[in-house]
């Protein structure tokens, strides 16, 4: 599946394709910018492309945006390693990626999608997402470090 947009006159591409994605940007990006992934191994960002749902956002044949879906294509999905490069950043850009995310047809009649965010609440509620209905009902097992340590 794929789409086509311009900003600007500038023309984007987003795709599920995932022989178009650059892995090394992708990992790049996870491994010295984010701040949920510092230090991921290449060899775990490869491993978790492999076995999720990837959608990228490319310009000028290049990866610019990335989103991963972790799912059962049935009942639930996990929302994870969303971004856009700095230098594409507040263009709309995210958007047109979590509109593609949310009108995917492998993702419909979900019926529970999560993710975890520090700072981009405001645009995951344009979407319908919501703070946890009942947090006292969710429970993790977190290793906020763990790249760190395997590095």
């Amino acid at each position: 599946m794929e789409h086509h947009f311009n900003i600007n006159g500038e023309s984007f591409l987003i795709s599920d394709d995932k022989l178009l994605l650059d892995v090394e940007t992708i990992h790049d990006y996870l491994c010295g910018e984010s701040y949920w992934s510092e230090g991921i191994p290449l060899k775990t960002v490869r491993n978790s492309i492999e076995h999720s749902l990837c959608i990228g956002v490319f310009h000028q044949n290049q990866t610019i945006g990335f989103a991963r879906v972790v799912s059962d294509f049935s009942t639930f999905a996990y929302l994870c390693d969303v971004f856009v490069l700095n230098k594409f950043q507040g263009r709309g850009i995210s958007k047109q990626l979590m509109s593609f995310v949310m009108h995917h047809p492998n993702l419909n009649g979900l019926r529970r999608w999560m993710l975890m965010t520090k700072d981009a609440h405001g645009l995951y509620s344009q979407f319908g997402w919501q703070q946890l209905g009942a947090p006292d009902k969710a429970m993790e097992i977190n290793f906020p470090n763990i790249y760190q340590k395997n590095n």
